[in-house]
Order: structure tokens, then C-alpha cells, then sequence
């Protein structure tokens, strides 16, 4: 039985980014308060939540092998990604870093879930972040360069005239820049790397969103998990996927040395983004209750970690 519940969110949510251009012209960035959020009108609830947490156990395993076979235990990515879809994959490529530092998105696993994209017949896939070191350093290090030239798929150079001033309507995030391409797509997934953070403790999913969008990180760090559920909220991807193949389990979150990873050979996939930060977060020893935003994130409705109300599969390869 298939465990995936597509739902349709773009047409509505173009719309909220299209019409924002005039909205958002001359309304201060972060609000105290907002009457309604954007995501309340954009979003559609799925009826059931889901969770897959695949295991490389053997010696021998792939990671493109293991992403796939997290894929079917969902019910394969053709129920989610439709011939002809415009696809954006959101990565942590913030940081000018090898792979092997675990302070980017996995290669292997952004390369294999392109694939699979395109496998099931999408008319386009990008890669879109917006970079903290300089993009084209980050494309070389963390490998983003490569997957685009091997699987064909866009990498988008982060620049200014690609933010776009958008209603987001959170309770600290009112309006702010958002990363075009982000909100152009049919589907979105959420691609990041589990690592230590030495403000939000974590940087699963949700904190991800922090590279979907321009402006001053600083204001957003002030209140930095109401910050990252106002941003999770609006996005709301289709799919989270966590690579916690390597974790970074401290000096987050730029890391810098072998001595902070930690492998867990991990792949979660989810169409809760609760969900998969909070089963991410047991990765770490860490209860998700002890997590800011996993806390807001269920209390303000945009998931669960109650594992017991979701469709809950662990795979092992």
C-alpha cells in the first residue's frame, strides 16, 4: 500500500507568491503578531502522516541504494513526483565544505533523489539554496557542481534579483525575500543534513528554510525557533528528507573538522517535517520535546511528534 499522499499546494501558493509583489511593498519584515498566516491558505493537510527511516547496515551498502529503497517503502517516488512536474531540491549547501565534514546534503543522496525524479518523469529538477560562503566555492566543495553536470539538473546561482519581498504572515516572520525558484515548483523536497547547531541545538528540516530565503539572518536568529516554524510553515514541502549518513554533533554549524561527525548511515524520509526532525533528533540522543521548534512546530499545527498517530516503517539494507 502505498504511503505517500500527494497533495495539491502550487497553484495556491503561486498565487500567494505572485500577488505578495504588491502586498508585501512597504510592510516591515518581522511582525510581533500576524491575523492569519499564508500557509493556512496554501497548504493542505494530509489525511495521514508517514515516516520511513532506512538503515545502511552492511558492510557493502549504497547510498543511492538505500535512498531508493526508502523510496518504496513509501510506495515509490512515482506517487508523489507526476510526468511533466517542475521539481526544486532544497540542500544544505550553505558551507564551502567537503562532504566528509557532514556540513552539507550528502551528494550521493541529492544525486539520487534527482534521479529518481526524473525516473518518474519530471520535465525539470533544481537544486536551489541560498549559500552563506560564496555559491560557486560551495557548488565546487560539496559536490552540488557535480551532481548537476552528472544528472542534468539546474543549480541555481543564489542572487538578488531572484529574492522576491512575500507575505510569509508568521507570528515573528511577516514579510521577507524569498528564494524564487522555491516557490515557481509543481514539488519541493526538502533535502537537509542533521547536525549540531549552537543556538537551535539542531538543524534538522525545518531549520533548512533559513536557506530558502534572503535578508538578514541575524534578525531571524534572534528568535530563532519561531523564526524557523513562521519559514517551515510557508514552505511546507512535499517530502523532508534527512541525510544523516554522517551527522555533525558539534561546533554546528559549520563544523571544520573529522573529530565532529559521526556516522549513522541514516536516510528519513516523511511528509510530516515534524516528524522527520523529531525521529532525526533521536539520532543525536536528544528527546524532540527538548528541541525548540519541534515543540512550536507540533503546537502551532504544523505536525506531530507523536510517532504512534503516523504510518511508521524502518528498512535496513
Amino acid at each position: 500500500m502505498s504511503l505517500l499522499n500527494p497533495i495539491s499546494r502550487r497553484q495556491a501558493i503561486k498565487s500567494i507568491f505572485y500577488f505578495s509583489g504588491s502586498l508585501a511593498l512597504g510592510i516591515p519584515g518581522l511582525n510581533a503578531g500576524s491575523s492569519a498566516t499564508a500557509s493556512q491558505s496554501k497548504v493542505q493537510t494530509p489525511n495521514k502522516g508517514f515516516l520511513v527511516q532506512g538503515e545502511g547496515q552492511s558492510p557493502n551498502y549504497s547510498i543511492p541504494g538505500l535512498v531508493k529503497k526508502v523510496f518504496e517503502e513509501a510506495g515509490g517516488i512515482a506517487q508523489f513526483v507526476s510526468r511533466g512536474d517542475h521539481v526544486v531540491i532544497k540542500p544544505n549547501i550553505s558551507w564551502a565544505r567537503i562532504p566528509d565534514l557532514a556540513a552539507t546534503t550528502n551528494p550521493e543522496i541529492l544525486k539520487a533523489i534527482i534521479e529518481l525524479c526524473f525516473d518518474a518523469g519530471a520535465k525539470s529538477v533544481k537544486i536551489a539554496d541560498n549559500t552563506i560562503h560564496d555559491p560557486s566555492r560551495c557548488f565546487a566543495l560539496t559536490g552540488a557542481g557535480r551532481v548537476a553536470k552528472e544528472t542534468g539538473a539546474d543549480l541555481i546561482y543564489p542572487r538578488s534579483s531572484l529574492m522576491r519581498k512575500t507575505k510569509i504572515g508568521g507570528k515573528r516572520v511577516n514579510v521577507w525575500p524569498v528564494f524564487k525558484p522555491l516557490m515557481e515548483a509543481d514539488k519541493v523536497i526538502n533535502v537537509p543534513i542533521a547536525k549540531h547547531h549552537s543556538l537551535s541545538k539542531l538543524t534538522l528540516g525545518m531549520k533548512n528554510w533559513i536557506g530558502g530565503v534572503g535578508g538578514s539572518r541575524w534578525a531571524l536568529h534572534q528568535d530563532i525557533n519561531q523564526s524557523i516554524v513562521d519559514l517551515a510553515k510557508f514552505f511546507k514541502p512535499d517530502l523532508t528528507v534527512i541525510d544523516a549518513i554522517n551527522i555533525m554533533t558539534r561546533n554546528g554549524p559549520s563544523g571544520g573538522k573529522p573529530d565532529y561527525v559521526e556516522k549513522k548511515n541514516t536516510v528519513i524520509l516523511s511528509n510530516d517535517p515534524v516528524a522527520a526532525d523529531a525521529k532525526a533528533a533521536k539520532l543525536f540522543g536528544k528527546a524532540p520535546e527538548t528541541i525548540g521548534y519541534i515543540i512550536l512546530g507540533e503546537n502551532q499545527g504544523l505536525g506531530t511528534y507523536q510517532f504512534d498517530t503516523l504510518t511508521v516503517k524502518q528498512v535496513k539494507i
